[in-house]
C-alpha cells in the first residue's frame, strides 16, 4: 500500500498583511480507502489583493477537498483531477458573482496533486508549481501560465530574458478566468523516497530548485525541512505570502493498469 509522511506550511510573509495562499489535503480513512481513492493535496494562491484573493484561493481549496471527499470509487485520477480543477473554478466565479463590485477580477491560482498505488497525478493551473526531488536532485514538474512563460514555449523569448520580463508574473491562465478552464495535467510514477513540493510563487521566486533538494537532503523531519525553505524565502525576500507541502513516499504498491483498472504487480 502506498505509505507517505508529509508536512505543510502557509505564512503571509513579512510585508503583507494578510495570506492569499490556502492549502488543505485529505487523507485516506482505512487501507481500502488508500487504494479506492488514495491522498490529494492542493495549494492555492489568490490574485487581486483588492479583488479578494484570499476568498478565490479558499473556495478553490476547499472545492477540491470536498469534491474528493465525495468521488466515487476507482475513478481513473487524471479524469477525477481535472474533474476538481473544473469544480473549483466553477466555485470561484460563483464566489466572484457573490461578492458584487468588491470581487470583480477574483482569481486563484491551483495546483492539485493526487497520490495513489504507485503514481501521483497532478493538475495545475497558473503559476503555482509542483517538484519532484528524487536522488538529491529536484525538477519542475509543472510549467507556469504566464505571459513570460507562454513566450519561451512559443520561442519569443529566451529563458533569461522571461525571467527578468516584467509579463513573468502576469498570468495567462488561472481560475476565475472564465467559466471552463483548461488543465494541464501531468502523471508521474513514484519510487519509494521520492519527495514531491507543492509551492506558491513566494517560495520558489527566491528558493532555487538546489536549495530545495538540499534542505530536505538534510532534515529528516519534513516539518523541519518546511520550517527551514519558509525561513529561507522570508530571509531572501519576505515580500510575498510562502505556501509549502512536502511529501515524502514512504512505500508504493506496485500496479499495472488494465482498461482503466488498475492490478497488483507480483
Amino acid at each position: 500500500m502506498l505509505e507517505i509522511e508529509f508536512a505543510e506550511l502557509s505564512d503571509p510573509g513579512l510585508v503583507r498583511t494578510h495570506n492569499e495562499d490556502y492549502i488543505g489535503h485529505v487523507a485516506p480513512q482505512s487501507p481500502a480507502q488508500a487504494r479506492s481513492h488514495g491522498w490529494v493535496f492542493a495549494l492555492a494562491d489568490g490574485v487581486g489583493g483588492q479583488r479578494q484573493g484570499e476568498v478565490a484561493s479558499r473556495a478553490a481549496v476547499q472545492e477540491v477537498l470536498g469534491g474528493f471527499r465525495r468521488a466515487k470509487e476507482n475513478v481513473l485520477p487524471k479524469d477525477l483531477v481535472n474533474q476538481l480543477v473544473q469544480a473549483a473554478n466553477a466555485r470561484v466565479c460563483e464566489s466572484e458573482a457573490l461578492s458584487g463590485r468588491s470581487g470583480t477580477g477574483m482569481a486563484s491560482t491551483l495546483v492539485v496533486c493526487a497520490l495513489r498505488f504507485d503514481r501521483a497525478t497532478i493538475g495545475h493551473v497558473g503559476d503555482s508549481r509542483c517538484y519532484l526531488i528524487r536522488s538529491g536532485e529536484a525538477r519542475c514538474i509543472t510549467r507556469d501560465h504566464t505571459v513570460a512563460a507562454d513566450q519561451v514555449r512559443l520561442g519569443t523569448l529566451t529563458p533569461a530574458e522571461a525571467a527578468q520580463a516584467e509579463t513573468r508574473h502576469v498570468l495567462s491562465r488561472s481560475l476565475g478566468m472564465n467559466l471552463f478552464v483548461s488543465v494541464e495535467i501531468d502523471e508521474v510514477q513514484l519510487l519509494a523516497g521520492d519527495v514531491l513540493v507543492l509551492s506558491s510563487d513566494g517560495l520558489y521566486g527566491s528558493v532555487e530548485e538546489t536549495d530545495l533538494a538540499d534542505v530536505v537532503r538534510r532534515h529528516r523531519s519534513l516539518d523541519a525541512a518546511a520550517q527551514h525553505l519558509l525561513g529561507l524565502a522570508n530571509e531572501r525576500d519576505g515580500s510575498d505570502n510562502v505556501s509549502l507541502q512536502l511529501i515524502r513516499v514512504r512505500n508504493v504498491e506496485r500496479v499495472g493498469m488494465y482498461r482503466g483498472r488498475p492490478y497488483k504487480l507480483r
